[in-house]
């Protein structure tokens, strides 16, 4: 059908929509914790992201000692962690990329872009990558008939989102596993909750080699074809959704469907101010 922009639409009615994300998990080192708030926000989140073509969404992140002591993950050990301590991470950066302009903004913009800013000195040494990821998007679930679509979420202004890594079982992919999810446990995890959206998201194509030309290391290995990860949305205290979505991953798990690398919530950052900044470790 013809894109009608005079008639209401729904989510799937307008044009613009994410194709891709870059998610960086990121530690300050102690002691340069508020610099590197407002290094982050005030240069490097404009001038290393935001004003790049294609992009067209960004928002931070922030978990403090309550939150990371809240995380979970699968208690065997199994696979490859995301965070190495379970803890690390204390900045999550989040941007959208327009569908089917992932290489424009990557590959011809974005990487170039990080190698002359850091030769022009506006790098910011003291801090270490845990989890810095591009990712392809696969979908998204809304608990609402008539919901923020997911291409708004970072522009909404959720009050929280908890991240969840999850390694598929057996020989599934992302996909597969996203599938079993939407028909069996998606549902009665959004119904009546506070969380809006469930967004999926697997590694994008070549990751493991992208990384190995960035300028600094970028932390734990992006997963392999069964890697799915979720970011929930959602209005309210984080905390309190934290018991059923523990109650989710522990039903995915045991179903045989996955097991949980990492899940972390994870306060919004209150834009141009140090919020937060002394309450990280």
């Amino acid at each position: 059908m013809a894109y009608q922009p005079l008639e209401v639409g729904g989510v799937d009615d307008y044009p613009v929509k994410v194709g891709s994300m870059l998610l960086t998990l990121v530690d300050p080192h102690r002691g340069f914790e508020r610099a590197y708030n407002r290094w982050y926000e005030r240069d490097h989140y404009y001038g290393g992201c935001m004003v790049g073509p294609h992009l067209f969404a960004g928002s931070r992140w922030v978990a403090t000692r309550e939150l990371k002591d809240l995380r979970w993950a699968a208690e065997d050990g199994a696979g490859p962690a995301v965070a190495e301590p379970g803890d690390a991470g204390s900045y999550v950066g989040i941007y959208w990329v327009e569908k089917g302009k992932h290489k424009e903004h990557f590959d011809d913009w974005a990487r170039p872009q990080v190698a002359a800013l850091y030769g022009d000195g506006r790098g910011f040494a003291e801090r270490t990558h845990v989890h810095t990821v591009l990712f392809d998007h696969l979908g998204a679930s809304y608990r609402d008939d008539d919901p923020v679509p997911v291409d708004l979420a970072l522009d909404h202004g959720y009050d929280g989102i908890v991240a969840l890594w999850l390694d598929a079982r057996g020989d599934r992919t992302a996909a597969d596993l996203l599938a079993d999810l939407n028909r069996d446990h998606l549902p009665a995890l959004l119904k009546g909750s506070s969380i809006e959206i469930a967004s999926a998201w697997a590694p994008s194509p070549g990751e493991e080699e992208v990384r190995l030309k960035q300028p600094m290391p970028l932390g734990s290995l992006p997963g392999g074809a069964g890697r799915l990860v979720q970011l929930f949305f959602l209005h309210g205290d984080v905390r309190d959704a934290l018991p059923a979505l523990r109650a989710y991953s522990d039903a995915v798990a045991a179903a045989g469907l996955a097991d949980t690398r990492l899940a972390a919530p994870f306060f919004r950052t209150v834009v141009g101010t140090d919020t937060y900044v002394d309450e990280i470790w």
